[in-house]
């Protein structure tokens, strides 16, 4: 397997499969613009998709109303972003309030610069070839990555500068959550590195001609598409728009465009994440498998690929909707406990077991097949051993006698918690002895009103 993943000969530039010699800059500009129209469109379909997917889902039509099959209501929604009133908030600050939801949109079209659609590929109607991808080099993927990471600014800028409290709560959530899951993510490309011994995307996707990284390395397919759902905010991991906690979490005081800008820079981060688990993991524009043997590859050259990638990358698109359909919120303790106490050790443990893996194959006369009985001989060990082993438990802490609750300690009424128990009210006092005063004048009066109706009623008298 590993001469399967080691990086082939490319022409070029090294270290990139992808020849550019021939693009000048109007090419580049072309492709630009291609790309953007691109992301834009897929966003109008996304809007669709998800509506429509859902409403499936939950035994209900969805959009069917607004042209066929309720195509043009993607387009109904985004008029009515354009032409909704314009609020600026007084208490926000005006620069960054403006500049949060540009530092999003800007960063998430950046992505694409480095995803090949496919190889190269002959404009119609010329004889001229270029690779269908606008530009590739050594450390692509570190871009993604930087890119990615800037791009959380913008809705850490967006919640502080707004001047509210939600807001801000849903960007400080934000800066919790990238942190929390770009870690992981990182950790899962990481084995990718490893494996492929380069970072062009462009020669990671050649490099799965034979096969694609999701096999090999399937923990690291399956943390990275954990930590991509929680890196564009997506249910279950919305925290930082949770609408049930948050109104809208950092976009509740942004309306009309604004708003509408933050809406674009989430839809085209979850084409950008899908893109780079179709580029990384997928074998990006290669073809599935039994296509791949009909007349020596055809369905791989020309426009094919270019097919193949986008069917991949909506193919990602539907597990966030079926996702989002699928499962309940996280809350905030459980969301950051999964990310670092599961995630993170996962990731690193199993990264740490590739780069081993590596270095065995590279540098030593182990066989593959040696290295992987051995691995699963450690992995049955541990199996055993953590079952084996009885988990110690912490000595039970004596219960201390609940010290007594004063509401009004802090100088305003605070309710008890769990356990505490507030003192008797005063009016309840005055009210019970004032009952109990009243029932004893009763029981008091009681035994003469009776003696004297017996004798008044005596027929002796």
């Amino acid at each position: 397997m590993s001469a399967l993943l080691l990086p082939t000969a490319t022409p070029g530039v090294p270290g990139i499969a992808a020849d550019f010699s021939n693009d000048n800059p109007w090419v580049y500009l072309v492709k630009a613009v291609l790309i953007i129209v691109f992301l834009l469109l897929s966003v109008l379909m996304a809007l669709w998709f998800e509506r429509r997917l859902v409403g499936r889902m939950q035994v209900r039509p969805g959009p069917n109303v607004h042209g066929p099959f309720g195509l043009f209501q993607a387009l109904a929604d985004a008029m009515k972003l354009l032409m909704k009133e314009d609020i600026t908030v007084r208490a926000a600050d005006k620069i960054v309030y403006l500049i949060a939801p540009m530092i999003s949109v800007f960063c998430s079209l950046m992505v694409y610069a480095v995803i090949p659609f496919g190889p190269e590929v002959r404009i119609p109607f010329t004889d001229f070839w270029t690779p269908a991808q606008l530009t590739d080099f050594p450390v692509a993927v570190l871009y993604i990555l930087a890119v990615a990471a800037i791009g959380v600014y913008g809705i850490v800028l967006g919640g502080w500068s707004s001047g509210s409290t939600y807001p801000l709560l849903g960007g400080v959530r934000s800066t919790a959550q990238v942190i929390s899951y770009e870690l992981a993510m990182g950790l899962a490309l990481s084995s990718v590195f490893l494996l492929a011994g380069t970072m062009s995307t462009s020669q990671i996707v050649t490099n799965q001609e034979r096969i694609w990284y999701a096999l090999p390395l399937l923990p690291s397919f399956i943390l990275y598409v954990i930590s991509m759902i929680g890196e564009t905010n997506r249910l279950p991991f919305d925290l930082p728009e949770a609408e049930g906690e948050l109104v809208s979490g950092y976009m509740t005081e942004y309306s009309s465009m604004k708003f509408a800008w933050f809406f674009l820079a989430e839809y085209i981060n979850m084409l950008n994440v899908s893109a780079v688990a179709t580029t990384l993991f997928f074998g990006g524009w290669q073809a599935p498998w039994p296509l791949t043997e009909i007349n020596d590859g055809m369905f791989n050259t020309g426009w094919w690929p270019v097919l193949w990638f986008i069917v991949k990358v909506w193919l990602f698109m539907f597990v966030f909707v079926w996702v989002r359909g699928t499962l309940l919120r996280f809350r905030y303790d459980q969301f950051m406990k999964f990310g670092w106490k599961v995630l993170i050790p996962v990731a690193l443990a199993w990264t740490s077991l590739v780069a081993i893996y590596q270095g065995f194959s590279q540098f030593s006369s182990i066989s593959n097949r040696t290295f992987i009985y051995f691995f699963l001989g450690v992995a049955v060990v541990a199996l055993v051993l953590g079952f084996a082993i009885p988990e110690k438990k912490p000595a039970p802490e004596p219960v201390a006698d609940p010290e007594p609750f004063d509401a009004f300690a802090d100088g305003f009424p605070v309710p008890p918690l769990p356990g505490q128990k507030l003192p008797p009210s005063p009016r309840a006092a005055r009210r019970a002895a004032a009952a109990t005063a009243a029932a004893t004048t009763v029981i008091e009066a009681a035994p003469a009103a009776d003696t004297s109706t017996t004798t008044e009623g005596d027929p002796g008298e």
